[in-house]
């Protein structure tokens, strides 16, 4: 995959939590959920267009941890609703499986650009 398909990858992702934000009922506990999803969720897009513009190797290595520490943290945000009961597990096993793939994806990305820093 290269960088444009994976920034076309993370802004689809985006999107997707945006929509599922949406649906979430207008209560007090899945607003504040979805609230804390939405912001990781797009963050993740956001932070990776951040590193393709990086001024120097270390700092795209810094900005490319922090697509992974937010897609990891869309995992949780996603495992917390519906272990709270507020989505059905089915209505997004496959953005939980997206989060993840891009974690990894992101984490990978990382550990390579530390070894060509050394």
């Amino acid at each position: 995959m290269d960088a444009r398909e994976l920034r076309e990858r993370t802004l689809e992702f985006g999107l997707r939590i945006v929509r599922l934000c949406q649906y979430l009922q207008r209560r007090p506990v899945a607003e504040v959920l979805g609230k804390q999803l939405l912001r990781c969720g797009t963050s993740v897009g956001a932070n990776y267009r951040a590193a393709s513009l990086a001024k120097s190797p270390a700092d795209f290595v810094s900005k490319i941890k922090i697509c992974e520490e937010e897609a990891d943290e869309s995992i949780y945000w996603l495992e917390l609703l519906i272990r709270s009961g507020e989505i059905d597990a089915e209505r997004v096993k496959t953005l939980q499986t997206e989060a993840t793939e891009l974690r990894n994806i992101m984490s990978a990305s990382a550990k390579t650009a530390r070894n060509n820093l050394k």
